[in-house]
């Protein structure tokens, strides 16, 4: 009997040791983990009904996650976004709008404090892989905001001098940058499609070299933003042509980076968010996603250009197969990982609020209520309140009525298009198409409280009123 005990508690004692080699005790803080994908559109995840192409492992993310269906990007542009999702704040109370060309003499202020210097502070280590887009000059760029590790393009990969439009924009040479110096220059397409494996393996790297502590990992993936390029190991793949193509090596991706969450026992303690920066870039066609079934696309503030997907998982925290159609915003991320974390919240007023209740599962909570629709340098084109959605009248982009090219080559896309005033019940019309005003005087009203507020405090370009708590764009040189 004493010989059978024994070795039970031996054979017990090896299964403990088993259990525990393969999956670290969870921390009192989570990992975190970011993906950020550019010009993703809200119909771009087979999950949320692509056609052509599987993304199996991000519709595997939704089903042991929550998928957020009503989730928004703060503005529908590249720099203004990734300002957004990174400091909490719209784009505009920090001076920033549109998307940062090469040199452009201005970036994200360094006195602004973003989610890695939060969590810096708290003792995690933070590393950036894929496209920074907040400033090219080497004092806006990632190791001066908070990230210990940085490799990827400054800004958006189309960008060089293979652009359509490189006689007018005169685009300089494109490089990787690793840390604050420039490497291997990405001469042409070939050299694009290893964007996204190279990013995969340095976050890979990341992982490994950083199991042992609380790490922040940001991956903003260049693609699919135009130009298209897939590693051979993916191209010629899908039904769907290079789009699809580039979405099955994204998928991919987030595949192997959980593969090694797992592989390194940090599974149960890895907060994973995936979304995108703004919807898909229409006029580029054949070459572009799907907003689906919302209006319009990047670059405007209808839902197509500002409703992106969104997907959430931390195993035993958030609860599996669930969707949640609650309000949230990328400006939402940062204080919610503060709470996380317990990192404390930027000196500075943001915009963002905390859903780490409704994250873990107290569908009670309606952490955001309303929304603000800025776009172009600092008007308010839009308001929203739960359901509802008021649109000022303003000029702006439109895909529609003009055929998108094909191939790589852009069709038109008008600037000017004069959009009247109207009022949406997304509820009902998430495609606004059906104008209410007339029938709801109230609601209205309401809304347009809503805008006065914001015009007091960030301005309005639209009415000509300048914001009281607007705060100093970063400029090159400037202490």
């Amino acid at each position: 009997m004493f010989r059978i005990f024994s070795l039970l508690l031996v054979s017990t004692g090896v299964c403990l040791l088993m259990a525990f080699n393969t999956e670290k005790p969870a921390a009192k803080t989570p990992n975190i983990v970011l993906f950020f994908i550019d010009d993703l559109g809200y119909g771009d995840l087979s999950v949320n009904g692509a056609l052509g192409y599987q993304t199996p492992n991000l519709d595997k993310m939704a089903m042991e996650g929550t998928r957020f269906t009503n989730f928004m990007a703060a503005q529908a542009v590249c720099s203004a976004s990734r300002a957004a999702l990174l400091t909490g704040c719209y784009p505009n109370r920090l001076g920033i709008s549109g998307a940062f060309g090469p040199k452009a003499g201005v970036g994200l202020n360094p006195k602004e404090e973003t989610i890695a210097e939060l969590v810096k502070a708290q003792g995690y280590t933070t590393g950036i892989f894929g496209k920074w887009h907040l400033g090219s000059e080497q004092e806006f760029l990632p190791l001066q905001q908070g990230f210990d590790e940085y490799y990827g393009v400054p800004y958006s990969h189309d960008m060089w001098p293979l652009h359509p439009w490189q006689e007018r924009a005169k685009y300089l040479p494109l490089h990787w940058i690793d840390g604050n110096n420039a490497g291997k220059e990405i001469k042409n397409l070939e050299d694009a499609s290893e964007l996204t494996p190279v990013i995969t393996e340095k976050a890979i790297s990341f992982i490994k070299r950083n199991k042992n502590k609380p790490f922040f990992l940001y991956v903003p993936h260049p693609l699919p933003h135009v130009p298209l390029a897939a590693s051979a190991k993916f191209r010629g793949k899908s039904q769907r042509g290079i789009f699809g193509d580039v979405m099955m090596e994204l998928d991919w991706s987030v595949g192997e980076i959980m593969k090694e969450l797992k592989a390194q026992g940090l599974d149960n303690n890895t907060l994973v968010i995936f979304t995108s920066d703004n919807g898909p870039w229409l006029n580029y066609g054949d070459h572009a996603g799907s907003a689906g079934g919302f209006r319009e696309g990047k670059g405007t503030s209808f839902e197509g250009g500002q409703r992106e997907p969104c997907i959430m998982r931390w195993p035993g925290v958030i609860p599996a197969g669930r969707v949640s159609n609650k309000l949230l915003s990328n400006l939402d991320v940062l204080p919610t990982i503060a709470k996380l974390t317990g990192a404390k919240l930027p000196k500075e007023k943001i915009d963002g609020i905390d859903f780490s209740a409704l994250l873990k599962g107290d569908d009670t909570q309606t952490p955001r209520e309303s929304f603000l629709y800025y776009y172009r340098k600092n008007n308010l084109e839009a308001v929203r309140k739960g359901d509802w959605k008021l649109v000022f009248a303003h000029p702006g982009r439109t895909y529609e009525g003009s055929l998108p090219g094909k191939n790589g080559q852009p069709g038109p896309a008008p600037e000017d298009h004069q959009f009247p005033k109207a009022l949406y019940n997304l509820a009902r019309d998430p495609s606004e198409r059906y104008d209410v005003l007339e029938q709801n005087p109230e609601i209205v009203a309401e809304l347009e409280k809503i805008a006065d507020a914001a015009r007091e405090d960030m301005g309005d370009d639209l009415q000509q009123k300048a914001g009281k708590n607007v705060r100093e764009i970063g400029r090159a040189g400037k202490k």
